[in-house]
């Protein structure tokens, strides 16, 4: 399964051609998971990169308004994979991973962008990716954009805090609770929020000494 996260400066032209354009390739991408999990996740990844960095699709990029940070998110068994231009979020909860305090997988990167100014018009485009063996048990993998983890008069940017309401509620209650509460405290941006369980039966990797 894939997600895309989007989060647009200016005008929503940026993200609008984000989506269409990979609109276009997604019986191709759909392909890419009749292969072995190794191998979709680096087609997946030649893909967007030869997408971004097309000549075509960068001349586009300098038609529209504004520029947008990007976050692509595949999950194949019990394997994440990302791929992250600019400030985005991914958080992987789980309760392995928290007692060790490990919760946001990508680097928020800053001034990394798609679009009017493109990080792919660089010499050297600038993005990051990673990839991640979810933990036997429930995983809890949330996306967002940077107007939760900022809204004033909150503590979310510390990741134990967003997890909080999953504790009590419901997926789709504790995301309407988020969304309501950075409202109520005058958020300043435009929030999005991608939130799911995914249940992981084979046992994840442990020391050698686990046991001993």
């Amino acid at each position: 399964m894939g997600w895309q996260l989007l989060d647009a400066h200016q005008t929503a032209e940026s993200a609008e051609l984000v989506i269409s354009t990979f609109e276009m390739l997604k019986d191709v991408i759909r392909n890419q998971f009749a292969k072995t999990i190794k191998e979709s996740f680096e087609r997946i990844r030649e893909l967007i990169l030869t997408t971004l960095n097309s000549p075509a699709f960068k001349e586009a990029c300098q038609t529209i308004e504004g520029e947008t940070a990007c976050l692509f998110v595949v999950r194949r068994g019990k394997f994440l994979w990302w791929f992250s231009i600019g400030d985005c979020a991914l958080y992987l909860f789980h309760p392995e991973l928290s007692a060790l305090n490990e919760y946001q997988q990508n680097h928020r990167s800053f001034y990394e962008w798609v679009g009017r100014v493109n990080t792919f018009d660089l010499p050297v485009p600038c993005y990051s990716e990673g990839r991640k063996e979810l933990r036997k048990g429930k995983n809890h993998l949330l996306l967002t954009t940077d107007g939760l983890i900022e809204c004033p008069n909150t503590d979310f940017g510390n990741p134990k805090e967003i997890c909080k309401p999953f504790e009590s509620y419901s997926n789709d209650d504790s995301v309407r609770n988020l969304l309501e509460e950075i409202k109520e405290k005058n958020v300043r941006d435009s929030t999005t929020i991608i939130s799911w369980f995914v249940h992981i039966e084979p046992a994840a990797t442990l020391p050698s000494d686990a046991n001993g």
